[in-house]
């Protein structure tokens, strides 16, 4: 049985991390910023 809650719990924190990954990259591109490149246009070889 412990093992189970604990494998609840590492699956949660997985799932936590990997909405804030997905909820920053949207903040990002409504931004304007690019997600391949960084946004950095003067190092750019024309990527958007």
């Amino acid at each position: 049985m412990g093992t189970t809650i604990s494998t609840a719990i590492v699956i949660l924190i997985i799932l936590v991390i990997c909405f804030f990954a997905v909820r920053s990259m949207v903040k990002d591109k409504k931004a304007g910023k690019s997600i391949q490149c960084g946004g950095n246009c003067k190092n750019c070889n024309g990527c958007h």
